[in-house]
């Protein structure tokens, strides 16, 4: 794998400082640059485009959901991977509205943080499982006020489908996936673009969605 370049936007050094630590050791990351504000990150893309950019909520100014938005419609290669200590509903659907790819909360551990930027490297979105939680709670009280769609969609999902549905919605990364089912990492990848194509939809937040309101998982 070649190197992830990532730029870390928070507006306290002591932050900066440890997340710089925790990824130190780690050989396919490096720290091109960091930012307290987005106007020193936003400096910083004049001259350079990080892979990923770590990105606190809480921000002077300008915040990141506000960053977020400016990213994904000028920036939209840039990975956003937003790291806050603000983890209720609202933080988390704005954030979700601005285009971010995974959030963690910032007491997360360094293999998960190492986990995250590695998965949205890789073009997938992460979501740490107290976060999916979260998501997952929203829609269970939506969905009693939701309209049941198609059985001919649902009838498209083989059981396979289904049962890795059902792991995605209760927040299991792909690699934990293909290690309970005794598949490839590949396969369970291959299975997941599959269930959207077969119902349409584009994103983890969509699937958690479509699961729950449809009452196809067990909850």
């Amino acid at each position: 794998m070649s190197s992830i370049n990532i730029i870390l936007v928070d507006d306290h050094q002591i932050v900066r400082d440890g997340i710089k630590s925790l990824l130190s050791d780690s050989p396919s990351i490096k720290i091109t640059g960091e930012a307290q504000n987005a106007y020193e990150f936003f400096n910083i893309l004049k001259t350079q485009i990080p892979d990923i950019v770590l990105l606190d909520i809480s921000l002077p100014s300008m915040s990141g959901i506000e960053v977020s938005k400016i990213l994904s419609a000028d920036f939209p290669q840039i990975k956003i991977l937003m790291l806050s200590m603000y983890t209720s509903e609202d933080f988390i659907f704005n954030a979700l509205k601005s285009g971010i790819h995974g959030y963690l909360p910032k007491n997360t551990t360094r293999d998960e943080l190492l986990l995250a930027i590695n998965e949205i490297y890789l073009g997938r979105e992460y979501f740490s499982k107290s976060i999916s939680n979260t998501i997952l709670k929203s829609y269970v009280k939506s969905a009693k006020h939701g309209n049941k769609v198609s059985e001919d969609k649902l009838s498209n999902l083989t059981n396979r489908e289904r049962e890795i549905l059902q792991y995605i919605v209760e927040g299991i990364h792909n690699p934990k996936i293909a290690e309970k089912l005794n598949i490839s990492i590949r396969t369970v990848e291959t299975h997941k673009t599959s269930i959207m194509r077969k119902l349409d939809l584009t994103s983890t937040v969509d699937l958690v969605k479509f699961a729950i309101k449809n009452k196809i998982i067990e909850i």
